[in-house]
């Protein structure tokens, strides 16, 4: 399966490694994981992280990105990871590379490497990651362990989300032989302080149900984050799992206003949702997409077409 892709390692001398903007635990994880793994088993190779700054995965090592000038791309190895369109891509530059390959776990929307790999059975890119290590006989590092690990958690729900399977226990137990904090790593990613526990009981009070329907969302004003001082990412993303294991919402979507649009988080534990994300020109997994709206306005038609997947289904 990934034979073609340690070929393309094996011929060049730098390699790139990229990932979606904004990134989350999987994105972050595979781009630390992957960097890792080629550095312990090929180093004589030169490779970079690129790609923006993140606070809330802060704490993972390896999330501090090389800053590098345009030259390095020439006759360079470029990797995209977790990313189903380009527009999503941070740094655009991997297009200056000789040759590039995407590794994903997305459902298909277009191609834009030379080399793609994508397949929508895997919980995560992170596993993607861990099993072209594990496939190729290739060395693993515990810092490569702990990225990987911490992806396969965050995409995965904590073993949650019924895009686990048999694999994802099986690559989780080869991270875990190979030194994973576990205990350290869940630390980081869900104990709080009282200041942002209280934040999120503020933002649980804002919960609605569309129409009396089982559709609920959250939505947020520019002023309203101005106010707390927050920036939108952090609840576009951070806030959505807010609205989830209510009984009675099949469906929840977290808006946030931007700039000149509305970021909205689409998630579901029933319902084929990434049909809805598409049309809004977004995107992601049956269960878990993204997309943006106008305004306000084309937000609320957004629920009524959610409310109607519902009806239609009955």
């Amino acid at each position: 399966m990934f034979e073609q892709i340690i070929e393309e390692i094996k011929k060049y001398d730098t390699i790139i490694i990229h990932r979606h903007a904004y990134p989350d635990g999987d994105a972050l994880g595979s781009q630390i994981g992957l960097s890792e793994i080629i550095r312990e088993n090929f180093p004589d190779k030169k490779v970079y992280t690129v790609g923006d700054a993140t606070k809330r995965y802060a704490f993972m090592d390896g999330a501090v990105m090389d800053e590098i000038p345009d030259e390095y791309y020439a006759g360079a190895l470029a990797f995209v990871l977790d990313s189903a369109e380009e527009q999503l891509v941070s740094d655009k530059r991997f297009r200056l590379a000789a040759k590039t390959v995407r590794i994903d776990h997305h459902i298909y929307c277009e191609t834009f490497t030379d080399v793609e790999l994508v397949d929508t059975s895997f919980e995560s890119c992170c596993g993607m990651i861990t099993e072209l290590c594990r496939e190729s006989g290739l060395s693993l590092s515990k810092k490569a362990a702990n990225a990987l690990f911490t992806g396969m958690v965050t995409d995965s729900g904590r073993f949650r989300y019924d895009c686990t399977n048999a694999r994802t226990f099986a690559l989780a137990s080869y991270l875990t032989e190979h030194g994973v904090e576990s205990n350290q790593i869940y630390l980081e990613l869900y104990s709080s302080d009282l200041q942002s526990v209280l934040l999120r009981a503020e933002f649980t009070k804002k919960i609605k149900l569309f129409e009396e329907s089982p559709v609920a969302y959250i939505y947020n004003t520019r002023e309203e984050l101005e106010k707390l001082n927050i920036d939108p990412f952090s609840v576009s993303r951070g806030m959505v799992g807010l609205m989830a294991d209510i009984k009675g919402i099949d469906i929840w979507v977290n808006f946030t206003e931007v700039k000149d649009k509305v970021w909205c988080e689409l998630r579901s534990s029933k319902y084929n949702i990434n049909p809805i994300a598409v049309k809004y020109g977004g995107g992601g997994h049956q269960k878990a997409s993204g997309a943006d709206v106008a305004d306000f306005n084309e937000a609320m038609e957004m629920l009524s077409e959610l409310k109607k997947m519902t009806e239609n289904t009955l």
